[in-house]
């Protein structure tokens, strides 16, 4: 037994110092290629020592040293990055060799044990080719038959520093500066990306090009088919007067991406519409009748604020209240009277702030005029967050129903109103003043700013509060909240230029351009109608 011991004792001794031996001799070896590897050729040794001897000659070595230097990494890198784009392609290749080989097996039922529940990974072959098809259906390579002229989408125009557009928006210009950060670095992306290609390696046989910057390009049109992507093409100057260069470019939209999937619980909710007012008591007779139907008799779930300046009509108002109060047995109601001149800035920062329950609450910044449903307030309750979104309605903005019925008896109800047409009234792009919001928001940001007097711009400074903070703002048309048609009084103490931009506004709420322009036209209308009942009435003598 203990022999036994010793000869394994001398047998493990034995090993050890053969790897020993053996790994120091491998050292040694490395060792030596390490020293091979790195000395430098006799050319180097001989041009460092003309380096380091000073003068001209020198200098130019040192430069010529360094250059070589650099092409031989530059070599180097891009021997590397075609071996990796070649590993990528045979990877890529013998993936799909495998897959097909599975389908293949999986078809004849022979797929071996274990790889039964094996599916297809989402490749980026796979994202080629779905970008592939995208292209391929998106109008851009060739045309598609349209069923009118209605389901055209026009492109939009641009240069180095303006895009013409049809869609104006808030911007009321045909012709402007791209304003949006997102819109300007996506065209000049798109106009960086064509530079590169006119500017990059020239093709086998090519004849030699020049250089191209940014003002050689002329025009680009852009459009975007939104279940495909957007497309670009782009004209620059050729190598001569009648010469062009046209790049076309393909932006495709990739898949849905779900994001989020939760429920949303708004049943505790609570709303407080606040609403600043002077006089106008029977329109706030009108806005208490909504009120009722929509909050009192459908929700529940309202509390309303409303903040009156000076002492005019304040009666009235108050036994709007209290008779509603009566006869509903609703409680949440909020009264502030303020003897001073009407701000409506001033009377929206009270009322939020007047608010005194322990929890946050959502606001609701109001007008009198304004006619809201039971579907508006879920949308308040969905598009605001404290501290992630507020929520930044676009009303629809009623035309003089007068001239919109042309005076019919009996004049139609406030329902009969309440419809999105476009000779019936506009989107209300322009305004911010309705907006919900929950207060610790506002508070947070520093509500209105308290210089501004009278009716307007305070709704446009606490917008670009907000545009300026990490909240985000949903901005969006509104189909449940309008504002109602009243005669818009422009005062004849406003300076020439403020009347001109009331008028103006006035005329722009009182009717659409086609019935502006009947209104306009009334006698060449009248007369082409008597004219054409005399050629009538003579054919019938005839």
């Amino acid at each position: 037994m203990c022999s036994e011991s010793t000869m394994l004792r001398r047998w493990l001794l034995a090993l050890v110092a053969r790897v020993g031996v053996i790994a120091l001799v491998v050292c040694c070896c490395l060792s030596l290629l390490y020293l091979l590897a790195c000395k430098p050729p006799s050319s180097y040794s001989h041009e460092q020592a003309q380096v380091w001897a000073g003068g001209a000659t020198s200098k130019e070595g040192y430069l010529a040293l360094l250059q070589e230097s650099e092409d031989t990494h530059r070599h180097y890198i891009n021997s590397l990055s075609k071996q990796i784009a070649q590993l990528k392609e045979a990877l890529q290749m013998r993936t799909q060799q495998l897959q097909e080989s599975l389908e293949k097996a999986r078809a004849k039922g022979v797929l071996p044990m274990g790889l039964e529940g094996l599916r297809r990974p989402q490749t980026h072959t796979d994202l080629q080719e779905f970008f592939k098809a995208q292209l391929s259906r998106a109008e851009v390579q060739s045309g598609e038959k349209l069923p009118s002229e209605y389901a055209v989408i026009p492109f939009e125009s641009f240069t180095l520093h303006r895009v013409y557009q049809l869609e104006m928006g808030l911007t009321r210009h045909p012709e402007e500066r791209p304003v949006r950060k997102d819109r300007r670095d996506e065209l000049t992306g798109t106009l960086e990306i064509a530079l590169q290609v006119l500017n990059g390696p020239r093709r086998h046989g090519e004849r030699r090009r020049r250089s191209y910057s940014p003002s050689d390009f002329i025009e680009g049109l852009t459009r975007t088919e939104r279940d495909k992507g957007t497309v670009y093409e782009l004209m620059f100057k050729g190598e001569g007067p009648q010469d062009f260069r046209q790049l076309v470019f393909f932006r495709p939209f990739g898949p849905v991406v779900r994001v989020k999937n939760e429920r949303v619980d708004t049943r505790h909710m609570l709303i407080n519409i606040i609403v600043p007012l002077s006089r106008r008591a029977d329109t706030f007779r009108q806005f208490i009748n909504n009120f009722r139907k929509v909050c009192i008799q459908q929700e529940g779930k309202t509390h309303l604020t409303v903040v009156y300046f000076g002492r005019d009509q304040i009666e009235e108002v108050k036994a709007i209240m209290d008779q509603t109060s009566r006869e509903t047995q609703f409680r949440n109601f909020t009264l502030i009277q303020l003897n001073e001149e009407f701000s409506r800035g001033r009377g929206l920062e009270v009322g939020a702030r007047a608010w005194r329950r322990s929890h946050n609450v959502l606001l609701f910044f109001c007008d009198v005029d304004i006619h809201f449903t039971l579907d508006f307030l879920t949308s308040c309750r969905l598009n605001a967050e404290p501290g992630k979104k507020v929520f930044y309605p676009v009303l629809f903005s009623q035309y003089n129903p007068s001239l919109i019925d042309n005076n019919q008896s009996p004049f139609p109800s406030i329902q009969q109103q309440l419809v999105i047409m476009k000779d019936a009234g506009f989107w209300r792009d322009f305004g911010f003043g309705m907006t919900c919001q929950y207060r610790s928001d506002f508070i947070n940001i520093g509500g209105f700013d308290r210089n501004t007097k009278g009716w307007g711009l305070e709704d446009v400074h606490l917008y670009r509060k907000y545009l300026h903070s990490k909240l985000m703002v949903i901005r969006s048309p509104s189909r449940s909240l309008f504002h109602l048609w009243h005669e818009k009084q422009c005062a004849d103490e406003l300076q020439p230029d403020k009347y001109k931009m009331c008028m103006q506004t006035k005329a722009m709420s009182e009717a659409s351009h086609g019935h502006l322009g009947e209104l306009f036209f009334t006698q060449e209308i009248q007369e082409h109608l008597e004219r054409q009942k005399l050629l009538n009435d003579s054919s019938h003598l005839r």
